[in-house]
Protein backbone atom coordinates (compact mmCIF):
# COMPACT_ATOMS: atom_id res chain seq x y z
CA UNK A 1 0.00 0.00 0.00
CA UNK A 2 1.02 3.28 -0.73
CA UNK A 3 1.22 5.25 2.32
CA UNK A 4 0.44 9.00 -0.10
CA UNK A 5 -3.26 6.95 -0.34
CA UNK A 6 -3.90 7.16 3.34
CA UNK A 7 -1.75 10.41 3.59
CA UNK A 8 -4.20 11.65 0.70
CA UNK A 9 -7.31 9.95 2.17
CA UNK A 10 -6.91 11.62 5.95
CA UNK A 11 -6.51 14.88 4.21
CA UNK A 12 -9.55 14.80 2.37
CA UNK A 13 -11.21 13.43 5.47
CA UNK A 14 -9.79 16.41 7.55
CA UNK A 15 -10.67 19.20 4.95
CA UNK A 16 -14.27 17.82 3.37
CA UNK A 17 -12.61 18.61 0.04
CA UNK A 18 -11.31 17.02 -2.95
CA UNK A 19 -10.28 20.51 -4.54
CA UNK A 20 -8.73 21.61 -0.81
CA UNK A 21 -6.74 18.74 -0.33
CA UNK A 22 -5.06 18.71 -3.87
CA UNK A 23 -4.00 22.74 -2.76
CA UNK A 24 -2.55 21.71 0.49
CA UNK A 25 -0.02 18.58 -1.48
CA UNK A 26 -0.01 20.65 -4.78
CA UNK A 27 -1.73 18.20 -7.39
CA UNK A 28 -4.62 18.24 -9.60
CA UNK A 29 -7.98 17.61 -8.19
CA UNK A 30 -8.21 14.44 -10.54
CA UNK A 31 -5.00 13.02 -9.15
CA UNK A 32 -6.39 13.14 -5.38
CA UNK A 33 -9.45 11.53 -6.67
CA UNK A 34 -7.39 9.03 -8.65
CA UNK A 35 -5.11 8.20 -5.29
CA UNK A 36 -8.98 7.92 -3.25
CA UNK A 37 -10.07 5.50 -6.21
CA UNK A 38 -6.85 3.61 -5.95
CA UNK A 39 -7.04 3.12 -1.99
CA UNK A 40 -11.02 2.09 -2.67
CA UNK A 41 -9.83 -0.69 -4.58
CA UNK A 42 -7.73 -2.02 -2.24
CA UNK A 43 -9.52 -1.90 0.82
CA UNK A 44 -12.87 -2.80 -1.00
CA UNK A 45 -14.82 -0.50 0.21
CA UNK A 46 -15.85 2.76 -0.85
CA UNK A 47 -14.50 5.80 1.31
CA UNK A 48 -15.39 9.07 0.35
CA UNK A 49 -19.11 10.06 -0.22
CA UNK A 50 -19.11 12.78 -2.54
CA UNK A 51 -21.84 15.40 -2.32
CA UNK A 52 -21.48 18.61 -5.31
CA UNK A 53 -18.40 20.00 -3.92
CA UNK A 54 -17.86 18.61 -0.98
CA UNK A 55 -17.25 15.18 0.36
CA UNK A 56 -17.91 12.88 3.44
CA UNK A 57 -16.25 9.92 4.57
CA UNK A 58 -18.46 6.72 4.79
CA UNK A 59 -18.89 4.22 7.49
CA UNK A 60 -15.91 1.89 6.36
CA UNK A 61 -13.27 5.16 6.55
CA UNK A 62 -14.58 6.91 9.53
CA UNK A 63 -13.39 3.04 10.97
CA UNK A 64 -10.15 2.91 9.80
CA UNK A 65 -9.21 6.71 10.14
CA UNK A 66 -7.29 6.09 13.13
CA UNK A 67 -5.77 2.92 12.26
CA UNK A 68 -4.68 4.84 8.97
CA UNK A 69 -3.27 7.98 11.27
CA UNK A 70 -1.08 5.12 13.51
CA UNK A 71 0.11 3.56 10.38
CA UNK A 72 1.94 6.64 9.09
CA UNK A 73 2.85 7.62 12.62
CA UNK A 74 4.92 4.38 12.30
CA UNK A 75 6.11 5.48 9.01
CA UNK A 76 7.63 8.22 10.69
CA UNK A 77 9.18 6.35 13.17
CA UNK A 78 10.54 4.10 10.46
CA UNK A 79 12.34 6.99 9.15
CA UNK A 80 13.35 8.61 12.61
CA UNK A 81 15.22 5.33 13.06
CA UNK A 82 17.16 5.23 9.81
CA UNK A 83 17.93 8.85 9.12
CA UNK A 84 21.28 9.33 9.86
CA UNK A 85 22.12 13.27 9.04
CA UNK A 86 19.01 14.75 8.80
CA UNK A 87 16.43 13.66 11.66
CA UNK A 88 12.44 13.47 10.86
CA UNK A 89 9.96 12.02 12.86
CA UNK A 90 7.30 13.22 15.25
CA UNK A 91 8.55 13.87 18.70
CA UNK A 92 5.42 14.49 21.32
CA UNK A 93 7.03 16.50 24.46
CA UNK A 94 5.38 17.48 27.79
CA UNK A 95 6.19 20.88 29.37
CA UNK A 96 5.93 22.55 33.05
CA UNK A 97 4.64 26.14 32.31
CA UNK A 98 7.50 27.76 33.37
CA UNK A 99 9.54 26.24 30.45
CA UNK A 100 6.73 26.46 28.00
CA UNK A 101 7.25 30.05 28.45
CA UNK A 102 10.71 31.05 29.50
CA UNK A 103 13.00 28.26 28.13
CA UNK A 104 11.56 26.22 25.43
CA UNK A 105 10.69 29.47 22.82
CA UNK A 106 14.05 30.57 22.68
CA UNK A 107 15.38 26.75 22.06
CA UNK A 108 12.69 26.12 19.26
CA UNK A 109 14.06 29.40 17.80
CA UNK A 110 17.27 27.77 16.95
CA UNK A 111 16.16 24.42 16.64
CA UNK A 112 13.20 23.72 14.29
CA UNK A 113 14.62 26.01 11.15
CA UNK A 114 18.11 23.18 12.00
CA UNK A 115 15.42 20.00 11.72
CA UNK A 116 12.42 21.20 9.47
CA UNK A 117 12.20 16.90 9.17
CA UNK A 118 10.61 16.80 12.71
CA UNK A 119 7.38 17.73 13.58
CA UNK A 120 7.19 18.82 17.41
CA UNK A 121 3.72 17.98 19.90
CA UNK A 122 3.93 19.98 22.90
CA UNK A 123 1.72 19.31 25.56
CA UNK A 124 1.72 21.27 28.74
CA UNK A 125 0.56 20.26 31.87
CA UNK A 126 2.18 19.47 35.88
CA UNK A 127 5.42 17.45 36.90
CA UNK A 128 3.50 14.89 38.01
CA UNK A 129 0.82 14.71 35.55
CA UNK A 130 3.40 14.78 32.44
CA UNK A 131 5.48 12.02 34.39
CA UNK A 132 2.16 9.52 34.28
CA UNK A 133 1.50 10.31 30.32
CA UNK A 134 5.71 9.76 29.70
CA UNK A 135 5.45 6.27 32.25
CA UNK A 136 2.13 5.55 29.80
CA UNK A 137 3.87 6.12 26.74
CA UNK A 138 1.69 9.07 25.82
CA UNK A 139 4.92 10.99 25.26
CA UNK A 140 8.49 10.90 24.22
CA UNK A 141 9.78 13.20 26.88
CA UNK A 142 9.16 15.81 29.07
CA UNK A 143 10.65 19.19 30.78
CA UNK A 144 9.76 18.65 34.43
CA UNK A 145 10.89 18.85 38.07
CA UNK A 146 12.98 15.99 39.11
CA UNK A 147 10.93 13.44 40.28
CA UNK A 148 10.80 13.25 44.36
CA UNK A 149 11.57 9.51 44.18
CA UNK A 150 13.57 6.94 42.00
CA UNK A 151 12.70 6.15 38.82
CA UNK A 152 12.68 2.82 36.17
CA UNK A 153 16.13 2.31 34.99
CA UNK A 154 14.94 2.43 31.63
CA UNK A 155 13.78 6.35 32.02
CA UNK A 156 16.98 9.04 31.32
CA UNK A 157 17.10 12.58 33.29
CA UNK A 158 19.32 15.10 32.10
CA UNK A 159 18.96 18.04 34.15
CA UNK A 160 18.87 21.60 32.12
CA UNK A 161 18.66 24.09 35.19
CA UNK A 162 18.97 24.39 38.75
CA UNK A 163 16.23 27.27 40.44
CA UNK A 164 16.99 28.37 43.98
CA UNK A 165 14.04 29.01 46.18
CA UNK A 166 13.49 32.33 46.79
CA UNK A 167 11.03 34.36 49.64
CA UNK A 168 9.23 36.99 47.19
CA UNK A 169 7.91 39.81 49.13
CA UNK A 170 6.16 43.11 48.47
CA UNK A 171 8.71 45.85 47.06
CA UNK A 172 8.07 47.87 50.77
CA UNK A 173 8.94 45.16 53.04
CA UNK A 174 11.08 46.16 55.51
CA UNK A 175 12.85 42.97 56.98
CA UNK A 176 15.73 41.21 55.58
CA UNK A 177 15.46 37.79 57.16
CA UNK A 178 13.63 35.58 54.49
CA UNK A 179 12.49 32.96 57.87
CA UNK A 180 11.58 36.23 59.62
CA UNK A 181 9.49 37.50 56.39
CA UNK A 182 7.56 34.17 56.40
CA UNK A 183 6.75 34.47 59.99
CA UNK A 184 5.44 37.56 60.33
CA UNK A 185 3.06 38.13 56.99
CA UNK A 186 0.18 36.62 55.39
CA UNK A 187 1.54 33.22 53.22
CA UNK A 188 0.49 32.41 49.89
CA UNK A 189 1.03 28.54 49.28
CA UNK A 190 2.79 27.18 46.02
CA UNK A 191 0.70 24.18 45.69
CA UNK A 192 1.94 21.12 47.24
CA UNK A 193 0.77 18.74 44.61
CA UNK A 194 3.19 20.15 42.73
CA UNK A 195 6.92 18.72 43.30
CA UNK A 196 8.38 21.94 43.35
CA UNK A 197 5.23 23.25 46.12
CA UNK A 198 6.55 19.87 48.11
CA UNK A 199 10.21 21.26 47.96
CA UNK A 200 8.66 24.80 49.97
CA UNK A 201 6.96 22.78 52.16
CA UNK A 202 9.53 20.83 53.42
CA UNK A 203 12.18 23.64 53.86
CA UNK A 204 9.17 25.55 56.20
CA UNK A 205 8.40 22.35 58.20
CA UNK A 206 12.14 21.49 59.04
CA UNK A 207 12.37 25.40 60.43
CA UNK A 208 9.04 25.14 62.06
CA UNK A 209 7.34 27.52 60.17
CA UNK A 210 3.59 27.36 60.45
CA UNK A 211 2.67 31.17 59.19
CA UNK A 212 -0.87 32.37 58.43
CA UNK A 213 -2.01 31.27 55.64
CA UNK A 214 -5.52 31.67 53.45
CA UNK A 215 -4.50 30.97 49.91
CA UNK A 216 -2.51 28.02 48.37
CA UNK A 217 -2.66 27.99 44.37
CA UNK A 218 -0.57 25.95 41.72
CA UNK A 219 0.36 29.13 39.23
CA UNK A 220 3.67 30.34 39.84
CA UNK A 221 2.83 33.78 38.02
CA UNK A 222 -0.65 34.31 39.69
CA UNK A 223 1.61 33.92 43.31
CA UNK A 224 3.73 36.98 42.16
CA UNK A 225 0.77 39.25 41.02
CA UNK A 226 -0.85 38.36 44.34
CA UNK A 227 2.49 39.33 46.25
CA UNK A 228 2.91 42.45 44.25
CA UNK A 229 -0.77 43.63 45.17
CA UNK A 230 0.26 43.32 48.78
CA UNK A 231 -1.87 39.99 49.46
CA UNK A 232 1.14 38.54 51.50
CA UNK A 233 4.82 36.91 50.57
CA UNK A 234 5.65 33.43 49.39
CA UNK A 235 8.28 30.87 49.36
CA UNK A 236 8.76 29.74 45.10
CA UNK A 237 11.28 28.63 42.90
CA UNK A 238 13.23 31.11 40.98
CA UNK A 239 11.52 30.17 37.60
CA UNK A 240 13.06 31.09 34.15
CA UNK A 241 11.81 34.34 32.78
CA UNK A 242 9.74 36.15 31.80
CA UNK A 243 7.98 37.21 35.01
CA UNK A 244 5.07 38.78 34.42
CA UNK A 245 5.44 42.45 33.42
CA UNK A 246 5.34 45.67 35.43
CA UNK A 247 5.51 43.58 39.06
CA UNK A 248 7.36 45.32 42.01
CA UNK A 249 9.25 42.80 43.94
CA UNK A 250 11.95 41.74 46.53
CA UNK A 251 13.23 38.89 45.89
CA UNK A 252 15.07 37.40 49.15
CA UNK A 253 17.69 34.41 49.06
CA UNK A 254 17.52 31.36 51.30
CA UNK A 255 20.88 29.85 52.98
CA UNK A 256 23.09 28.33 50.20
CA UNK A 257 22.05 24.82 51.73
CA UNK A 258 18.26 25.92 50.89
CA UNK A 259 16.73 23.03 48.59
CA UNK A 260 16.73 23.76 45.14
CA UNK A 261 14.36 23.15 41.94
CA UNK A 262 15.98 20.85 39.49
CA UNK A 263 14.91 21.19 35.73
CA UNK A 264 15.40 18.68 33.60
CA UNK A 265 14.52 16.29 30.54
CA UNK A 266 13.12 12.67 31.72
CA UNK A 267 12.75 10.20 28.86
CA UNK A 268 12.65 6.50 28.53
CA UNK A 269 15.67 4.72 26.97
CA UNK A 270 15.68 2.76 23.61
CA UNK A 271 12.87 4.59 22.32
CA UNK A 272 12.79 5.29 18.50
CA UNK A 273 12.96 8.48 18.88
CA UNK A 274 15.66 9.25 21.39
CA UNK A 275 17.74 10.69 18.47
CA UNK A 276 15.72 13.28 17.99
CA UNK A 277 15.61 13.75 21.84
CA UNK A 278 19.19 14.10 22.04
CA UNK A 279 18.95 16.79 19.11
CA UNK A 280 17.17 18.75 21.38
CA UNK A 281 19.40 18.50 24.40
CA UNK A 282 22.44 20.04 22.41
CA UNK A 283 19.95 23.27 21.24
CA UNK A 284 19.63 23.49 25.32
CA UNK A 285 23.59 23.33 25.53
CA UNK A 286 23.47 26.86 24.23
CA UNK A 287 25.42 29.08 26.58
CA UNK A 288 24.15 32.37 25.44
CA UNK A 289 20.42 31.59 27.06
CA UNK A 290 19.42 33.92 29.93
CA UNK A 291 18.29 31.23 32.17
CA UNK A 292 21.38 28.90 32.04
CA UNK A 293 21.91 27.74 35.89
CA UNK A 294 25.54 28.86 35.80
CA UNK A 295 24.54 32.52 34.68
CA UNK A 296 21.98 32.33 37.48
CA UNK A 297 23.05 31.04 40.26
CA UNK A 298 25.60 33.62 41.28
CA UNK A 299 23.11 36.00 42.74
CA UNK A 300 23.42 37.89 45.62
CA UNK A 301 21.11 37.04 48.84
CA UNK A 302 18.94 40.11 49.09
CA UNK A 303 17.70 41.76 45.99
CA UNK A 304 15.31 44.40 44.91
CA UNK A 305 13.92 43.63 41.51
CA UNK A 306 11.77 45.95 39.57
CA UNK A 307 10.18 43.38 36.85
CA UNK A 308 9.06 45.50 34.03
Amino acid sequence: MDTRFLETFLLVVERGSLAEAARILNVTPAAVAQRINALEAEIGHALIQRNGRTVRPTLNAAAIVEQAREILSQVKDLRAIAALDRPVGKLRLGAISSVVTGMLPSVLRRFVPQFPGIELHIVPGSSSHLYSMLHDGALDAAFIVEPPFSFPKTFEWKTIRTERMIVIAPSDEPLDDPLEILRTNLFIRYDRNHWGGRLADAYMARHDLHPQEQIEIDSLESIAVMVDQGIGVSLVPDWAPPWPAGLRLRKISLPATAPRRQIGLLWATLNPRERLINRLLLAFGDASFPWRPDILSDAPPIMTSALL
